[in-house]
Order: structure tokens, then C-alpha cells, then sequence
């Protein structure tokens, strides 16, 4: 592409977009190589930082997949825009005052860190009638295999 004359930025731009988009969670670090041989084209300029974004470009390649989050994000994005926001749930909210307090903001919250393997099982942060409106369907690919049964809950 580099050859065809491609402006090596537009190409820093693409490797970042496929780093979040098709790679997503499925390995974090392509987020970071990505943005990292960007930063480095632009320091280096071509053609030393070529090299950067051609290595990118090789490891997006071998990586694992995932677009669960990228769906999510487009599901959540049309679910808000076609539905009226709702309220955040009592449990989930601040209570700086006294008055606050008295109407029950943030006493049944569960800190996750307090609960067994830090994860508070069952716990709702959406509101009252979105369960299971909104998935991300974790796949078995790369480190998002490990946190699946998390996003599950």
C-alpha cells in the first residue's frame, strides 16, 4: 500500500481501527502495538517508521479475533438512540448528602473487590428492565476466553 502511495498516516489510522475493531478484546495488546507503531511513524517519519507500522500490521495478522465488543458498542449505541434513557438504579448511585442517603442512593451496592474472586456475581448496572438487553457474547478467542465468564456474570 506503502508503495501504491498510500499516505503511511491514513495506514497508522486503519491499524488502529482493525487493533480495536476486529481484534477487540480477544488480545489487548494490539491496541498498544497498534497506537505505539502510529506514535512511532509519526516520530520517525518514513522511511524508518515504515518498519513500525509494517510489525503492526504482522501482528494484527496473527492475532486472535473478536468483535464482541465492537457489536456491543454499535447494539448499545442503537438500543439508546430507539429507547428513552432510563434512570441510573438507586443502587448505583451517589449519595453525597444527607437527603440521598435517606432515599436509599448507593446502600445496596456491592463493591466488587469485597466479594468472592472480586466479581459480584448477579449484580444489575443497567437499569430496571434492560437485563439482557445488551450482550457481548464473549468467544473462546485469545485473553477474552479467560474474562468470559465474568462478562456472563
Amino acid at each position: 500500500m506503502l508503495d501504491g502511495g498510500t499516505d503511511p498516516r491514513y495506514l497508522a489510522r486503519r491499524i488502529v481501527r482493525i487493533a480495536w475493531e476486529d481484534i477487540g478484546l480477544a488480545d489487548p495488546r494490539a491496541f498498544q502495538i497498534a497506537n505505539d507503531a502510529a506514535t512511532t511513524f509519526e516520530r520517525l517519519g518514513s522511511p524508518e517508521g515504515e518498519l513500525a507500522l509494517a510489525q503492526a500490521v504482522l501482528y494484527l495478522a496473527a492475532a486472535a479475533k473478536s468483535n464482541a465488543g465492537y457489536k456491543a458498542y454499535n447494539q448499545m449505541r442503537r438500543f439508546v438512540k430507539e429507547n428513552a434513557s432510563d434512570e441510573v438504579p438507586v443502587h448505583l448511585r451517589n449519595a453525597p448528602t444527607k437527603l440521598m442517603k435517606e432515599l436509599g442512593y448507593g446502600r445496596e451496592y456491592r463493591y466488587a473487590h469485597d466479594e468472592p474472586n472480586a466479581h459480584a456475581t448477579g449484580e444489575s448496572y443497567m437499569p430496571d428492565g434492560w437485563t439482557n438487553r445488551i450482550s457481548t457474547n464473549p468467544s473462546r478467542a485469545g485473553w477474552k476466553s479467560k474474562s468470559a465468564k465474568s462478562w456472563r456474570g
